[in-house]
């Protein structure tokens, strides 16, 4: 594991940390309080515009699909600096996701259609996985898909679709095959949200936030030369998707960051908080290193070109985790006044304990990442 930056490496950090302080105004270095406000929103939009003409809108990708061409290191260290400063990054899903898996399973011309727009940034997606009864166990999904002439025509509906009130294109899973065992018959496809028979109902969460949605279909009619790779074969595209998440290392910069606001909190308060919080504080920081190593670990795997498994399941349960407890560690510091009151600091950290419930919850629950963890990490049979 290489815990330090090679010179190269230090000095591309460098290189973005220059570009965070000097061409990014104060507000859009502090957008991750609340990302979900029209306001905040379009403060995004703007530093993707600025990442874009920088040409850091995908930093990974390979120069021949735009991109930079950056390693692993560089990409995590991009990721790590952006959530110190909290600076929205790309595109997550269009950059780490979609775009990706056009790469290996899209056309030559999806790959014409798709990816430039995701580059400049003109064009947003969301992932149509889960729907109400298929979440954890998602090859039950039953959205179908009908072949009719040169269209598959959609019915169903999907849930917890995040921005796609916001978004252009829909990548999902429809079962096209309803006589095939679960995890045959899926398909790929892409789907443009403003099309007729698509509404979209928003999902307000206890923190009063709109970020996910319902998606209904009725008779979607979606061309054919939108399915990507196989039909039928799909499955097995969305879980690759699913395999490009980067290293959490991002997460656990965000963490500190916290922590020091945290730290200046208390020394604000006065000694009686300080006394009452500085076990807590501990803790927390020592689960921060914790976490920094879990991903360092992974990131070292990258780098050796392995695959993190079960090593990416302990690092995502771990820093979800620990980010509830910042944020429990934050409303102790104000006592119960926190729970109530409406000043910066006090919001702040109440807002952060009601959106952390879902940390746990989205990209594979809490207890499914368990279970990952128990057998294929630690080879225990399957209950």
């Amino acid at each position: 594991m290489d815990f330090r930056d090679r010179p190269e490496i230090a000095a591309f950090r460098e290189e973005v940390r220059n570009w965070i302080n000097n061409d990014l105004t104060a507000d859009e270095r502090g957008l991750a309080f609340d990302a979900s406000s029209e306001e905040s929103y379009e403060r995004t939009l703007a530093v993707r515009a600025k990442l874009a003409a920088k040409g850091w809108a995908a930093p990974a990708w390979p120069v021949e699909y735009g991109g930079m061409g950056a390693t692993v290191r560089q990409q995590a260290v991009f990721n790590e600096e952006l959530a110190y400063y909290r600076v929205p990054g790309p595109d997550f899903i269009a950059v780490n996701y979609i775009g990706p898996t056009l790469m290996i399973y899209g056309t030559d011309e999806q790959k014409k259609r798709f990816l430039p727009p995701i580059v400049k940034g003109t064009e947003k997606w969301c992932q149509g996985y889960s729907e109400p009864g298929s979440g954890s166990d998602l090859a039950s999904l039953q959205t179908r898909a009908v072949v009719e002439g040169d269209d598959f025509v959609l019915n169903g509906q999907k849930i917890w679709t995040s921005g796609a009130h916001r978004a252009d294109w829909m990548f999902m899973l429809a079962r096209t095959d309803p006589d095939a065992p679960k995890h045959r018959g899926i398909s790929y496809l892409l789907v443009e949200v403003n099309s007729p028979g698509i509404e979209v109902r928003p999902l307000v969460n206890m923190a009063g936030s709109h970020e996910f949605n319902e998606v209904f279909f009725q008779d979607v009619h979606v061309p054919r030369q939108q399915l990507v790779g196989e039909m039928n074969r799909g499955w097995y595209v969305g879980m690759a998707t699913m395999d490009f998440e980067r290293s959490a290392i991002g997460s656990v910069a965000g963490v500190r960051r916290d922590l020091e606001d945290l730290a200046a909190e208390i020394k604000a308060a006065g000694p009686h908080v300080a006394e009452r919080c500085r076990y807590d504080m501990a803790d927390r920081a020592v689960e921060a290193e914790v976490s920094r190593f879990l991903s360092l670990r992974i990131l070292s795997m990258q780098e050796r070109g392995a695959v993190p498994n079960y090593e990416a399941s302990i690092a995502k349960l771990f820093t979800t985790e620990l980010n509830q407890r910042v944020a429990r560690t934050g409303l102790k510091i104000g006592g119960l006044a926190a729970q109530v009151s409406q000043t910066a600091m006090y919001a702040r950290w109440a807002r952060a304990y009601l959106q952390t419930v879902a940390s746990t919850i989205a990209g594979g629950t809490s207890e499914i990442q368990r279970n990952i963890i128990s057998t294929r990490g630690l080879g225990l049979p399957r209950g």
